[in-house]
């Protein structure tokens, strides 16, 4: 459910907050996609950037793509490329790609079977229910790309939110699950639930996941307010990479997850800046699959 996002005006202009910070208001998912995002937050970065960043959590980016065009929130964090990139083609919201979240790792993120499921392999996931967060999005998208490349056929594409997923798949509501983490590992820990695949292996290893994307309006008139918040973001991540500890540590803080979860979750990428290459990959992936009707060149949109 969409948490009431607060008003930032619509002038294109950061509104002044605490002692005078600049307020950047952040619609942000409870995933561990987020992390850079809290380690800033609670590590000062921010703050050392002249910044007051206020998070409003929402349960899938899609959510909060009318706050961002309307110019309610200022940026979405873990925001999910493929929706964001199409609303971009369909003129809905001139995007703007600030920094990147998450790029694909092995096991952080992947499909899931009942213990006793019937379905033993990926040939056997055709004409089944899986679960997605959002249909036709990245998780479908790259999944659509592991099959093609094992010649097996596609399932059922069913949309439940990351939070719901474990209690669908209990229920028998779906036939398996396409998780992220921290919901792989719960639902795994939880429910005792059998890895069928992995969803970040070839052909889509490392591949773009998700990023912190704002509007062209916003851009335009707040670069040097951007310009603090990537290297509060930067910092962030360069934390996460000398001291794993600090990601687990904070996972659940703004997460369900346990802390005993967090201690074993498999991690993502968490690259430090945008690169236009590897987002390429995933355009280019989106086209191939008639998710974008024309090519799209990520370098465009980079907030630089």
């Amino acid at each position: 459910m969409l948490v009431a996002l607060t008003a930032c005006g619509d002038d294109g202009d950061s509104s002044s907050g605490a002692e005078g910070r600049e307020t950047v208001t952040v619609a942000a998912l409870p995933l561990i996609d987020c992390v850079a995002l809290y380690i800033a937050r609670d590590r000062g970065l921010f703050e050392k950037e002249g910044l007051d960043v206020r998070i409003q959590q929402v349960q899938q980016s899609l959510q909060a793509l009318p706050a961002l065009a309307k110019g309610q929130i200022d940026m979405v964090a873990s925001a999910n490329y493929v929706t964001y990139l199409q609303a971009h083609e369909q003129g809905t919201l001139d995007v703007r790609i600030v920094a990147e979240a998450i790029r694909a790792a092995p096991r952080m993120m992947e499909v899931l079977v009942p213990a006793d499921s019937d379905i033993k392999t990926v040939a056997d996931l055709e004409g089944k229910r899986l679960a997605v967060n959002t249909l036709n999005n990245v998780q479908s998208l790259t999944f659509d790309e592991i099959l093609e490349k094992q010649g097996v056929g596609r399932p059922v594409y069913r949309a439940i939110p990351f939070p719901q997923m474990g209690a669908a798949l209990d229920k028998g509501q779906v036939d398996a699950v396409h998780a992220v983490e921290p919901y792989d590992s719960s639902i795994q820990d939880e429910l005792k639930a059998r890895v069928l695949v992995d969803g970040s292996s070839a052909p889509v290893e490392a591949i773009p996941l998700s990023g912190y994307i704002s509007s062209s309006k916003y851009a335009d008139g707040n670069a040097k307010t951007l310009a603090a918040f990537q290297r509060a973001v930067k910092a962030a991540v360069r934390i996460a990479e000398e001291d794993p500890s600090v990601v687990r540590d904070i996972l659940p803080t703004y997460t369900k997850v346990t802390e005993k979860q967090a201690a074993s979750i498999d991690l993502p990428v968490f690259p430090p800046t945008v690169d236009a290459a590897q987002l390429t990959r995933l355009t280019d992936l989106m086209e191939k699959q008639g998710m974008l009707k024309k090519p799209i060149d990520p370098a465009t949109l980079m907030v630089k």
